[in-house]
């Protein structure tokens, strides 16, 4: 079943890869220039760099190919160029965007709030409540016993609430590095933190991951535009000449020293018709050579050929080659 009518040519698809691809890019630069650059001026400048540097990488091996290899030398030199300053602003966008990704992961992790005073402070306390403790245990009491034992019960209290304090300082602290460390692990790329555990550094990681998003981008829109740039295929065809189609015995080439003897039975020579003007007219001239040929007024020959055509050695020698294919799919023909 024939769906040409409802399939997208082939260029048009190769075309909108491409496009796609380079304003992909191009989108990227801009928000690279932007980062990077300070003041206004400064971005809208880096931002035209960025986009004339993608739009150079990708169109420069499709203009360069029909050209000689002086001009492709130095296009491949300024395309090399053109791929290292975009890889590196796009991958300065890729780790810039992890960056932000992180910050907004660790924003989501819930806060523990820092109250009280922190556990320095309450072991200094300690210490003090301690040393009178202690003088009060070692003081003889006389007749003032009562008063030393309720001394002692308040220090007691006192160290047993300055316990109670220090464990509940410990807690804390414990809760605030457990939640740091999650706003750490939630900043990480969750690959990288993968890859960590070898040995790997995370931001190493991230500039390589970068890098290598950049490098296919751009690859994917060189190939593309690679592709979109090629000549069309009907444009080839278009120069190629129309082969003739005969049905009858096969015509064998013959030198300058003989001669063809025509056959009784000439059938008819069937033109393929062309859609070019000047592939026709050469199909007319094979035919009427064959003619000549057939009737033995005219030899194979790109002389006698030339002066029966009234035309130029080079088309002379086209028809004469044309001549020679025809006899030969002819003769692989009848042997079959």
């Amino acid at each position: 079943m024939n769906h040409s009518g409802t399939t997208m040519p082939t260029k048009t698809i190769q075309v909108l890869l491409a496009l796609t691809a380079t304003a992909t890019a191009a989108c990227l630069s801009i928000l690279a220039g932007w980062q990077r650059g300070g003041l206004v001026a400064e971005r809208v400048l880096l931002i035209c760099v960025g986009v004339l540097l993608v739009v150079a990488a990708h169109l420069l091996p499709g203009l360069c190919r029909p050209h000689g290899r002086r001009i492709r030398a130095l296009g491949a030199v300024l395309w090399m160029g053109c791929m290292v300053a975009t890889c590196y602003g796009h991958a300065g966008f890729f780790v810039t965007a992890q960056r932000h990704a992180g910050e907004i992961r660790a924003a989501a992790v819930p806060k523990v709030a820092e109250y009280g005073r922190n556990l320095a402070a309450v072991a200094s306390d300690r210490a003090g409540v301690v040393a009178r403790l202690a003088r009060v245990v070692e003081r003889k009491c006389g007749e003032r016993c009562g008063a030393v034992r309720i001394e002692r019960a308040t220090l007691t209290a006192r160290l047993a609430a300055l316990d109670a304090e220090s464990a509940e300082v410990t807690r804390r602290d414990l809760a605030l590095d457990r939640a740091k460390a999650e706003r750490t692990a939630a900043k990480a790329n969750p690959v990288a933190g993968l890859l960590t555990v070898f040995g790997v550094d995370a931001g190493q990681v991230d500039l390589v991951a970068g890098m290598a998003f950049a490098v296919v981008l751009e690859g994917v829109a060189c190939f593309c535009w690679l592709l979109a740039l090629r000549p069309s295929d009907s444009l080839t065809k278009a120069i190629t000449p129309a082969r003739v189609a005969s049905h009858g015995p096969a015509v064998t080439p013959v030198t300058r020293a003989s001669k063809v003897v025509a056959p009784v039975n000439n059938n008819a020579i069937e033109v393929e018709a062309t859609r070019s003007s000047a592939t026709g007219v050469q199909a007319d001239d094979v035919a009427r050579v064959l003619t000549a040929i057939r009737d033995g007024q005219l030899r194979s020959t790109v002389t006698e050929i030339r002066k029966h055509l009234g035309c130029s050695q080079a088309r002379a020698a086209t028809v004469r080659k044309q001549i020679v294919l025809d006899g030969k799919q002819g003769t692989v023909t009848n042997v079959t």
